[in-house]
């Protein structure tokens, strides 16, 4: 059975700035997301990201005590598919999902795993792409994702 993955905002936005949201359909295939960010997002999604509701509400509102309504409804739904990752990129959130024994990668994860899978030549593109947006992107994670990704 292949793995879930689940998508926050963070990544579709970053992605779809720099005219890369198709590297997560090449990498995954499919990506599943919540409503509420589907509409954080606020434009449609491609066909091949599939929306689905979180079961469990109480979970989701105990997490916006701590994180805004999209992590939090990622993460809630990671809690009820077993085997799921999640793309966040926020650090509290990578932080509870940690907490709560939830795997998770971050946009600039997707890439790298995009060029050790061969669907991108090179990782310095699009970092270079992501830099002229208001991503933060720090020198030292730069440094360690052109080594993960064998740059």
């Amino acid at each position: 059975m292949h793995k879930t993955i689940i998508s926050d905002t963070s990544c579709f936005i970053i992605l779809a700035n720099i005219g890369e949201l198709e590297i997560l359909h090449k990498v995954y295939e499919q990506i599943i997301t919540t409503i509420d960010i589907a509409s954080e997002f606020g434009e449609p999604l491609p066909e091949w990201v599939k929306i689905v509701s979180v079961t469990d509400k109480y979970k989701q509102q105990l997490l916006e005590m701590q994180l805004d309504k999209g992590e939090s409804s990622a993460i809630a739904l990671a809690l009820e598919i077993p085997n799921s990752t999640i793309i966040l990129d926020d650090y509290k959130a990578r932080k509870i999902a940690e907490q709560l024994n939830i795997k998770y990668t971050g946009t600039i994860g997707v890439i790298i795993k995009a060029k050790l899978k061969g669907v991108i030549p090179s990782i310095k593109p699009l970092l270079e792409k992501i830099k002229q947006t208001d991503f933060r992107l720090s020198p030292e994670i730069e440094l360690l994702a052109l080594k993960e990704a064998h740059e």
